[in-house]
């Protein structure tokens, strides 16, 4: 049973390929391929945009925080002024906090930034390998269509093509049909002659065709005896006169 299933289903995988590749066509894989590249290229793109925003916005972050370290520094030293140490502590402590969150924004903004060159890079050489791939598709095209239109051409010449193939089928088809046509003229005129058939279309019996018959043979002989005779008369050679019978009718 292992077998037989192997065995069907390799059958099926057989078909199904064969159904594939009369269906595909290279031109349309050639250019889906080339869209899927390009979507890939767009999200690469977008990817490094959204970096980019991250970063940014991490840029904006610190710099606001880093002016908040400012005040509050600048608060600690009017609290000193001011005799009041609690308070200077209590602006120290949250520029404490605060540096502390910057140094890991600044992290962060590293990382962001590393991540940006990579995906920089990454794009610079897929963008290159789909405009190879566009000016690699673009020629595979240009090949198959030539060939497409040679293969045409060769089966339209030889008659090997599907379409010439049935031009060729109705040609055979009428020329069997005129032969036939033709050989059944040919047997309806034999048999109308002899009277194997009889002519509805006219009102003479057997006797009168024969009769017509026998007198259309008679004056063709009359004509014939005719020709016979003035051909005959004009090629009776004519006598030359001699000089004796000229002086015989002198004297």
């Amino acid at each position: 049973m292992p077998g037989l299933w192997g065995r069907t289903m390799t059958i099926l995988r057989a078909k199904f390929s064969r159904v594939l590749d009369r269906a595909e066509n290279p031109s349309e894989t050639l250019d889906y391929s080339y869209e899927e590249q390009l979507r890939q290229l767009q999200n690469v793109k977008r990817g490094i945009a959204d970096v980019a925003t991250a970063k940014k916005r991490l840029e904006l972050q610190y710099t606001s925080m880093q002016q908040q370290v400012e005040k509050l520094d600048g608060q600690a030293r009017d609290a000193v002024t001011a005799n009041r140490e609690d308070l200077a502590r209590e602006a120290l402590t949250r520029k404490a906090a605060i540096q502390g969150q910057l140094a890991s924004i600044m992290e962060q903004g590293q990382q962001l930034e590393a991540q940006q060159q990579k995906l920089v890079e990454g794009e610079k050489t897929l963008s290159s390998k789909v405009e190879s791939f566009r000016t690699q598709k673009e020629v595979i095209k240009a090949q198959y269509s030539a060939a497409e239109a040679q293969v045409k051409i060769g089966e339209a010449a030889t008659g090997i093509g599907s379409n010439m193939a049935d031009v060729g089928a109705a040609v055979e088809r009428a020329k069997d049909k005129t032969a036939q046509l033709q050989a059944r003229a040919a047997a309806v005129d034999e048999l109308t002659a002899a009277g194997t058939l009889n002519d509805f279309t006219s009102s003479d019996d057997d006797i009168d065709r024969q009769l017509k018959q026998i007198s259309q043979s008679g004056q063709v002989d009359d004509e014939l005896a005719k020709i016979k005779a003035e051909v005959g008369k004009g090629d009776t050679p004519k006598e030359i006169p001699t000089g004796e019978e000229d002086k015989t009718e002198a004297s």
